[in-house]
């Protein structure tokens, strides 16, 4: 896999350099040492795969992430400081379009890189096999025969019963950008909540929560112990914890094991939320790797909810929503941009 690295940082581009070279999987196709010399040497060098940092002279990792995107596919992973200012950069780089990211140990210079080699040619690899903006869904090699997943029809027109409805959506890689399309779109108003479930490590989901805000014509927060959902509020489930809903209404986060190898888990938030809103509750499962989310669906399916999920050609990782397709329980699949419009539909969000 060809690699370019990112960083306008010696120290850092020297390091990340090494650490891949030491694995015969990578090549180290180049090195830019700021945004605008990333954007030229990723058009000349068309790399399988880019470590972004964020923090740069000139573009910043989000802007030459946008630039590079506007002018050919590609793959980026960032590279990000765990810190407030680094959580908001990174998270600004993923709704642009980076695929994932990786936080440095120790800071913008890092000297415990190895730290993180499991993780970063993890994702690396993961990327490579993600379509990239702007072009279609991958063929990946596989073991076995494809399985056709099974067709879905349009569920017969049906009005929710009377209550708040609760919309709950699930994502993982490649779910910032996708999030920052379908949100702004939804018109809860005085009819529906929103609780947003993206698989993100702590310090992340306040940044999503922000950017998604920003966006929306409604408010957008990470989740608390005690919240309430509210008509009109969406609530992001909060990085290192499980988020699951009470039937009185209130929001209970715990840090019981991960799910799925992941913690928050869309599914324990889903299953929740079939037993406390039943028919009020529509389950979407977006963009990412692996299958959460698949269980749940079936579970507020089961309790007369509607189940929705993305396309495999408009999903950056078509694992989780195939996931949920192959068991059968969506009952609508379809393109990232027709989402929120269905999700306006069920909920009788019009105004």
């Amino acid at each position: 896999m060809r690699v370019l690295i990112v960083d306008d940082s010696a120290f850092m581009r020297g390091a990340i350099a090494r650490l891949l070279a030491a694995d015969p999987r990578f090549e180290v196709a180049g090195q830019a040492s700021d945004g605008e010399q990333a954007v030229r040497l990723t058009e000349a060098l068309r790399p399988d795969v880019i470590t972004m940092d964020f923090n740069m002279p000139g573009l910043n990792g989000a802007d030459a992430t946008r630039a590079i995107l506007a002018r050919c596919p590609a793959r980026i992973v960032m590279l990000s400081a765990h810190t407030h200012e680094g959580a908001a950069a990174t998270v600004a780089a993923l709704a642009a379009g980076a695929i994932d990211f990786v936080a440095k140990p120790g800071g913008e210079v890092s000297p415990t890189l190895s730290e993180i080699k499991g993780e970063l040619t993890k994702k690396l690899l993961e990327a490579a096999g993600a379509r990239a903006p702007g072009t279609p869904a991958p063929e990946l090699p596989t073991a076995t025969p494809r399985r056709r997943p099974p067709q879905t029809e349009r569920s017969a027109p049906r009005s929710m019963p009377p209550g708040l409805r609760v919309v709950l959506i699930a994502s993982s890689t490649g779910g910032p950008a996708a999030l920052v399309r379908v949100v702004p779109e939804l018109k809860l108003g005085k009819d529906a909540a929103l609780v947003i479930v993206q698989h993100m490590p702590i310090g992340f989901t306040a940044a999503l929560a922000a950017q998604l805000s920003e966006r929306s014509g409604f408010k957008v927060r990470e989740a608390s112990s005690g919240d309430r959902l509210q008509a009109g509020v969406a609530l992001v489930a909060p990085g290192g914890r499980h988020l699951l809903l009470e039937r009185d209404g209130s929001v209970r986060l715990d840090e019981s094991p991960p799910v799925h190898g992941v913690r928050p888990a869309a599914d324990l938030t889903f299953k929740s939320a079939a037993l406390a809103y039943g028919a009020r509750a529509v389950g979407v499962v977006l963009t990412g790797m692996g299958k959460d989310g698949a269980l749940g669906l079936a579970a507020i399916k089961a309790a007369g909810g509607r189940t929705l999920a993305q396309d495999r050609e408009s999903s950056t990782v078509y694992g989780m929503p195939k996931a949920a397709a192959e068991l059968g329980v969506v009952e609508e699949i379809a393109q990232l941009d027709r989402l929120g419009a269905i999700i306006n539909r069920l909920v009788g969000s019009t105004h």
